[in-house]
Formats: C-alpha cells, structure tokens, sequence
C-alpha cells in the first residue's frame, strides 16, 4: 500500500511521518492551505457580544488554532460564563487543554447530526450561537439550529487557499509511487481531488480506495464514482493511521 495524504498543513505531515514509522510508504500532497480568517479580528468583540449562557461551536482544530492564537495577541480569553461545543472528541480535547474551558461534543456521532441530538441543543429559543469556522463549510447545523429558535451567526477564522501544482507531474508521482489508497478528510478536499486530477487519470484517481470520515462525504464519493470508500471512525491522525492499517 502506498497512500496520498491530502489533509493540509501540519496535520497532514504529522500522518505522513506517522504512516512512514509504521512502514508505508506515504506522499503529502495538500491541495490547500490554511491562512487567518478575513473575520478573525472580530472574534474578540463578537465572542465579547454574547450573553451569559450563549453558546460557540468550533468545527475544527484549525478553527480552534486561529481563534485561540487571536484572543491571547489581543489579551483576551475564552469567557467562563459561554459554553463551548465541538463535533469531534479530539478537537474538544484540543480546546480544552487551550482554554481551560469545558467542551461538550456528541458521543455517539462525532457530526453535526450528532451535536443537534444533545440535551443541550433541544430547547434554543433565543439562544446565541457563534460558530467558529472556515470561509465555507456546511450548513445543515444552523438551519437546523434557527428552527429551534437559535440566533446563529458565524466568524470566518481560516480560509483554504489552493496551491498551485503541475497536475500531470504530481499524478504521474503518485503512479510511480504505486498510490493507491488516498486520505480525504472533507468534502472540500475530494471535489478539490476532482477538480485537480486531469480527465485522463480520473480512472486511476477513482480506482485508489479512499479513507474519508462521514457517511455524507462517503455517499458523494460513491456518487462520483469511487468504488472502494472506508470511513474512519474519527478524523484524527491516530484513528486516521488505524484505519489505513487495517485497510492494508
């Protein structure tokens, strides 16, 4: 096995170093980058605009890495009196050792499907909800969340930006490499796959197994043509790497 790790920046080396100490072979080929927000510096006021009790989801660790990096440059801290949500167990430990703060997040599914069923998110008539996140992502937890009565408004803490490859270099690597299992943990990297593999090699791309991390992202990728989809049970790197070597 050989496996294209798309995940971008520091996370996607960490697992390609962590697959290659486990003995497979691995390439890094991140397909954007992760840069601050055009919102961030807002952060602090509009965190400082909520009411006791109101309520802020991140959505990734990224999220939480430029909100948190922002707040400590203009001496601010996470308020004691909001409570604080995330989707993934690993990102609400991530917060948690950052702020100090307590996090809840969904046991039993690490999704936005899974947030909406906590006790928690029953009852929001007139609840405030900042969610932090990127310059795009889904929706389906805010519309969900306005028909319980939430108020819910977003800050943009990271934007993707594309890199700019040889798309037909980059393939032909990744063919001579023998890639034939490839990481995509979101739906914005496997339409940015999509988007970045030349129409000539999309059979090769489609014929790779692809290790993502829902079921909705599963569901596209079969739509688009992949025939061997494995979903990690988490997004992390070490449920990531798990996952790819039992896959092996």
């Amino acid at each position: 096995m050989a496996v294209l790790v798309t995940r971008p920046d520091e996370r996607g080396r960490q697992l390609v170093e962590m697959l290659s100490q486990s003995g497979v072979a691995a390439l890094h080929l991140p397909l954007f980058t992760l840069e601050e927000g055009y919102e961030l510096v807002n952060l602090p006021t509009r965190l400082n605009q909520l009411n006791a009790g109101d309520y802020v989801f991140l959505v990734s660790k990224s999220a939480v890495d430029f909100a948190d990096k922002i707040l400590k440059k203009t001496n601010n801290i996470w308020r004691k009196d909001l409570h604080f949500f995330t989707v993934g167990e690993r990102t609400a430990q991530y917060f948690s050792c950052q702020s100090e703060r307590n996090v809840r997040y969904p046991i039993r599914s690490e999704s936005s499907e899974g947030l909406l069923e906590l006790p928690e998110m029953q009852f929001l008539q007139g609840k405030q909800i900042l969610i932090l996140r990127a310059n795009n992502g889904r929706d389906f937890f805010r519309k969900q969340a306005e028909l319980r009565g939430a108020l819910v408004s977003y800050v943009e803490c990271y934007r993707r930006e594309p890199l700019l490859y040889d798309a037909e270099e980059k393939i032909n690597i990744c063919k001579r490499l023998g890639v034939n299992t490839i990481v995509a943990t979101s739906l914005d990297i496997v339409q940015s796959l999509l988007t970045f593999v030349p129409e000539n090699d999309q059979a090769w791309l489609k014929q790779c197994t692809l290790i993502t991390v829902s079921q909705r992202i599963a569901n596209f990728t079969k739509e688009a043509g992949w025939a061997n989809v494995v979903i990690s049970p988490k997004a992390d790197n070490t449920s990531l790497l798990n996952t790819l070597l039992k896959t092996h």
